[in-house]
């Protein structure tokens, strides 16, 4: 179709605008500045290994328990990789149990409930994922849904937004069914739910934080609550900006404050997937805020700092050779050009992941109740 002269200016800047949505939506940009910032106006911390800190270090059986699913049904996987590929190898991982894993039907047919990160439904239309977790899932005996938090709004507005979701579920187990999973911002909402709404833990048997931003970025540090807005331009985006916006919900001053301030919700088990790629499973169009938070540390995912995707206090699960995108969004089966291109390191056995991110939890829930 042909534009007259006017309309092709326009058409280029809302191109312009969507080019620059997707940069916006889909990284948190740093600019020159410090991104951890001196100041006295900060929460005493320190840092120790996870495995230290109450935790449990579970490595060993979630990658027997990965590996074998991988190897149960190679060439139906999706993205497929070698197991070796599809995990960081830490030097002081625990050598396998050898037990067995078991891979027939769910003994306990666990709900995952998928909590977004930022800006999800400014760019879920333009995603168009597929239900190919659930579908696998379900084929099981597990179950997953995805729920529709406001990706721009603060955690605060999501902590409720969760409540009023979960507890309109219908709920006939006897036992705790629910396995919350909250992907980078996610897993921050789901953390202020629990601790805010109590009327939601009985129903709740596992938290999982997936590359979650439990600790905040530094690269939050330098941005505008404005950079996020354009978001809202993103083709297909049905997300609106809030007054309590996301972002301060991200810097890190913020959440170890919450940190320092609320204890894990007790009779709830938590586990911690850490993201931690090789830089060259890194993809192109993330690099450049990859190289940003390398200036704090090189052990990032091009969003979060490795140590930052901790929940205190929760069971080490694992360390995954993927980037903060390839864990959660399958840009590229929708967008072979993107794949191929600026999102070249997307492909990842995703089904694979959560299949064995349930298993694990199944394993301990049924040992506690033997």
């Amino acid at each position: 179709m042909h534009l007259p002269r006017g309309a092709r200016t326009i058409h280029r800047r809302a191109a312009c605008r969507g080019r620059a949505a997707l940069l916006a939506a889909l990284s948190l940009a740093g600019c020159a500045a410090p991104l951890q910032p001196w100041n006295t106006a900060t929460t005493p911390q320190m840092r120790v290994p996870a495995i230290q800190h109450q935790g449990q270090d579970r490595r060993a059986r979630f990658r027997e328990i990965l590996c074998a699913v991988l190897a149960a049904d190679r060439d139906g996987v999706p993205d497929y990789r070698p197991c070796d590929d599809a995990l960081t190898r830490l030097g002081d991982e625990p050598a396998a149990s050898g037990a067995p894993v078991r891979l027939g039907p769910a003994r306990r047919p666990l709900k995952a409930v998928f909590v977004p990160g930022l800006g999800w439904d400014c760019f879920a239309q333009w995603l168009n994922a597929q239900d190919s977790i659930p579908a696998h899932l379900r084929a099981i005996g597990y179950d997953m849904q995805t729920l529709a938090i406001e990706g721009l709004a603060g955690s605060a507005h999501n902590a409720r937004r969760i409540r009023d979701l979960i507890i309109a579920m219908p709920h006939a187990a006897t036992t705790p069914d629910l396995v919350l999973i909250g992907y980078s911002k996610g897993a921050v909402d789901t953390l202020e739910a629990l601790a805010e709404y109590p009327e939601l833990r009985p129903r709740i048997a596992a938290v999982v934080s997936v590359a979650g931003a439990v600790g905040g970025s530094p690269l939050a540090n330098t941005m505008r609550e404005a950079q996020l807005d354009l978001m809202r331009y993103f083709p297909g985006a049905t997300c609106r900006n809030y007054p309590d916006g996301a972002l301060a919900d991200l810097r890190p001053d913020a959440r170890q404050a919450w940190l320092a301030s609320h204890a894990l919700v007790p009779g709830v088990r938590y586990y911690s997937l850490i993201t931690y790629p090789e830089p060259a499973r890194i993809s192109g169009l993330l690099q450049g805020s990859y190289r940003k938070l390398a200036r704090v540390d090189a052990r990032n995912d091009s969003q979060l700092i490795f140590y930052d995707q901790f929940i205190p206090g929760s069971a080490l699960m694992a360390y995954l050779n993927a980037d903060h995108w390839a864990v959660a969004l399958p840009i590229a089966r929708g967008h072979a050009l993107a794949g191929a291109t600026l999102i070249e390191q997307n492909a990842y056995p995703r089904e694979a992941l959560y299949e064995s991110v349930l298993r694990l939890i199944e394993e301990d829930l049924l040992l506690d109740t033997e």
